[in-house]
């Protein structure tokens, strides 16, 4: 299933749900990343990222951009501006890796109409390079801008938006948009949750349509059918809440920290799209510091896909890992099982 499409001034680039990337139409700068410039009628698979889970893909006039699961960050094709942030202003006929000695990026921009790519990390910087007022960046600068936006409307030729802005507004709501307003009001809420001693207001019609631990506690022999306020002490406040808000807008927005009790409560009420939603909230906040005491959560709640990505990332960064101290307040069963599997995978040799 493809989940991303981004078209470059005469490319095509998709990205599918399993991580890979494909591209088609002309390739003259290499701008479909498949090692030569012959030009694609269908979509073909870019080879060079075998093995690494592409989140999202942009595409510059003639150049492409994929940030990784990883937060890593790959640039091809065209190069005359330095669009590809690699310090030159060759082309490039493969994926190559940019950006290597900053932090975690969590978004990239590109535009079909420019010859410029942003890129903004987990601290919120933003950095951008390639065609800028007519000059040349060759490697990323650190910008004052605090989104991406910014360095397309100031410093690219033309100046555009790369993303789709909306200016018209309406006062019809969507049914999504409505439920997403009623959450937590207590104007028209007819069931309160307590938790850690703050009230969560909510509605049983829309708690049992959507989860079916809930359906199942409204039933009328279960007491909590008759009470108007429930309280909750297994979980947090900011999980719990993010739960229900989660069951109203069908988002979730909480700091990889809180996600893992979220995952804890997604797998309490076998609720597997959040359990999901968590595990990529996770991957995307994973960091040398916390990556053991998530590995150590996704053993703790089966989460089989989260636990192979937390054993990776801590493998591929060894050194930096058992110098934390979540690395040595591991369980002792669990840190044996990780050195085990890490040793039968080489990451031990010289």
């Amino acid at each position: 299933m493809v989940v991303g499409i981004a078209c470059g001034q005469t490319s095509s680039m998709a990205v599918v749900n399993n991580g890979e990337v494909y591209g088609w139409g002309y390739n003259g700068n290499g701008q479909l990343g498949l090692g030569n410039n012959g030009n694609q009628l269908t979509p073909c698979r870019v080879a060079a990222l075998h093995g690494v889970c592409i989140l999202q893909i942009a595409c510059g006039y003639a150049h492409t951009l994929a940030l990784t699961d990883e937060g890593l960050l790959y640039a091809w094709g065209a190069n005359t501006y330095g669009q590809l942030g690699t310090g030159n202003k060759s082309n490039q006929l493969s994926p190559l890796q940019i950006m290597m000695e900053k932090e975690r990026v969590v978004e990239i921009a590109a535009c079909h109409s420019a010859h410029t790519s942003a890129a903004k990390t987990q601290s919120g910087q933003v950095y951008m390079w390639g065609q800028c007022r007519g000059q040349s960046v060759v490697l990323p600068h650190l910008t004052h801008f605090a989104c991406t936006d910014d360095v397309f409307a100031c410093f690219a030729t033309p100046a555009v938006m790369w993303r789709l802005l909306s200016v018209e507004q309406e006062d019809f709501l969507t049914v999504a948009e409505s439920l997403k307003k009623e959450f937590d009001s207590p104007e028209t809420a007819d069931l309160k949750f307590q938790v850690d001693g703050k009230y969560i207001h909510v509605h049983k019609a829309v708690l049992k349509i959507r989860c079916e631990h809930f359906r199942t506690m409204f039933q009328s022999y279960w007491n909590e059918d008759m009470k108007e306020v429930i309280e909750i002490d297994q979980f947090s406040y900011p999980v719990y809440r993010a739960f229900l808000e989660y069951l109203y807008t069908d988002s979730v927005d909480l700091p990889p920290e809180d996600a893992i009790g979220l995952l804890d409560l997604a797998t309490s009420y076998c609720e597997n799209r959040l359990k999901k939603l968590c595990q990529h909230i996770i991957k995307r906040g994973i960091t040398v510091e916390n990556a053991f005491s998530l590995l150590s959560a996704a053993v703790r709640y089966d989460a089989e896909d989260l636990e192979d990505f937390c054993f990776k990332f801590c493998v591929n960064h060894l050194t930096e890992v058992t110098q934390t101290t979540a690395f040595w307040q591991m369980d002792g069963p669990l840190l044996k099982e990780f050195i085990a599997k890490a040793s039968k995978c080489g990451a031990f040799k010289n």
